[in-house]
Protein backbone atom coordinates (compact mmCIF):
# COMPACT_ATOMS: atom_id res chain seq x y z
CA UNK A 1 0.00 0.00 0.00
CA UNK A 2 1.42 3.34 -1.02
CA UNK A 3 1.48 6.47 1.06
CA UNK A 4 -1.20 8.02 -1.13
CA UNK A 5 -3.56 5.10 -0.56
CA UNK A 6 -2.99 5.33 3.18
CA UNK A 7 -3.65 9.06 3.12
CA UNK A 8 -6.80 8.55 1.02
CA UNK A 9 -8.10 5.97 3.50
CA UNK A 10 -7.46 8.33 6.40
CA UNK A 11 -9.26 11.18 4.68
CA UNK A 12 -12.23 8.92 3.82
CA UNK A 13 -12.52 7.69 7.42
CA UNK A 14 -12.19 11.22 8.79
CA UNK A 15 -14.90 12.42 6.41
CA UNK A 16 -17.22 9.64 7.54
CA UNK A 17 -16.62 10.50 11.18
CA UNK A 18 -17.17 14.23 10.70
CA UNK A 19 -20.27 13.60 8.59
CA UNK A 20 -21.70 11.23 11.19
CA UNK A 21 -21.14 13.80 13.92
CA UNK A 22 -22.88 16.50 11.90
CA UNK A 23 -25.77 14.16 11.10
CA UNK A 24 -26.28 13.26 14.75
CA UNK A 25 -26.46 16.95 15.70
CA UNK A 26 -29.79 16.90 13.84
CA UNK A 27 -31.37 15.47 17.00
CA UNK A 28 -31.18 18.85 18.72
CA UNK A 29 -33.74 20.55 16.47
CA UNK A 30 -36.65 18.15 17.06
CA UNK A 31 -36.05 18.28 20.81
CA UNK A 32 -36.31 22.05 20.90
CA UNK A 33 -39.29 22.08 18.53
CA UNK A 34 -41.22 19.46 20.46
CA UNK A 35 -40.52 21.26 23.73
CA UNK A 36 -41.96 24.47 22.28
CA UNK A 37 -45.00 22.61 20.93
CA UNK A 38 -45.77 21.01 24.29
CA UNK A 39 -45.28 24.35 26.03
CA UNK A 40 -47.78 26.10 23.77
CA UNK A 41 -50.22 23.20 24.04
CA UNK A 42 -50.14 23.39 27.83
CA UNK A 43 -50.74 27.14 27.65
CA UNK A 44 -53.73 26.58 25.36
CA UNK A 45 -55.17 23.91 27.66
CA UNK A 46 -54.64 26.18 30.65
CA UNK A 47 -56.60 28.96 28.97
CA UNK A 48 -59.41 26.77 27.59
CA UNK A 49 -59.59 23.42 29.40
CA UNK A 50 -62.61 22.29 27.35
CA UNK A 51 -60.48 21.95 24.17
CA UNK A 52 -58.01 19.55 25.80
CA UNK A 53 -58.71 16.62 23.43
CA UNK A 54 -58.31 18.63 20.23
CA UNK A 55 -55.12 20.35 21.37
CA UNK A 56 -53.57 17.11 22.65
CA UNK A 57 -54.25 15.14 19.47
CA UNK A 58 -52.92 17.93 17.25
CA UNK A 59 -49.83 18.30 19.44
CA UNK A 60 -49.07 14.57 19.34
CA UNK A 61 -49.38 14.50 15.55
CA UNK A 62 -47.07 17.49 15.21
CA UNK A 63 -44.50 15.98 17.58
CA UNK A 64 -44.54 12.71 15.64
CA UNK A 65 -43.90 14.53 12.38
CA UNK A 66 -41.15 16.67 13.95
CA UNK A 67 -39.44 13.57 15.34
CA UNK A 68 -38.90 12.15 11.85
CA UNK A 69 -36.13 14.68 11.14
CA UNK A 70 -34.23 13.46 14.18
CA UNK A 71 -34.70 9.85 13.12
CA UNK A 72 -33.43 10.64 9.60
CA UNK A 73 -30.32 12.24 11.08
CA UNK A 74 -29.77 9.24 13.38
CA UNK A 75 -30.08 6.74 10.53
CA UNK A 76 -27.75 8.82 8.36
CA UNK A 77 -25.19 8.93 11.17
CA UNK A 78 -25.37 5.16 11.66
CA UNK A 79 -24.91 4.58 7.93
CA UNK A 80 -21.88 6.87 7.87
CA UNK A 81 -20.34 5.07 10.85
CA UNK A 82 -20.96 1.45 9.86
CA UNK A 83 -21.64 1.22 6.10
CA UNK A 84 -19.83 4.04 4.32
CA UNK A 85 -16.26 3.29 5.51
CA UNK A 86 -16.40 -0.21 4.04
CA UNK A 87 -17.73 1.12 0.75
CA UNK A 88 -14.97 3.74 0.57
CA UNK A 89 -12.25 1.20 1.39
CA UNK A 90 -13.43 -1.11 -1.41
CA UNK A 91 -13.51 1.83 -3.80
CA UNK A 92 -9.97 2.93 -2.89
CA UNK A 93 -8.45 -0.52 -3.52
Amino acid sequence: MTDYQLLARGIALAGCGIGAGCALIAGIGPGIGEGNAVSKALEAIGRQPECKGDVTSTMLLGCAIAETTGIYGFVTGLLLIFVAPGMFMRYLQ
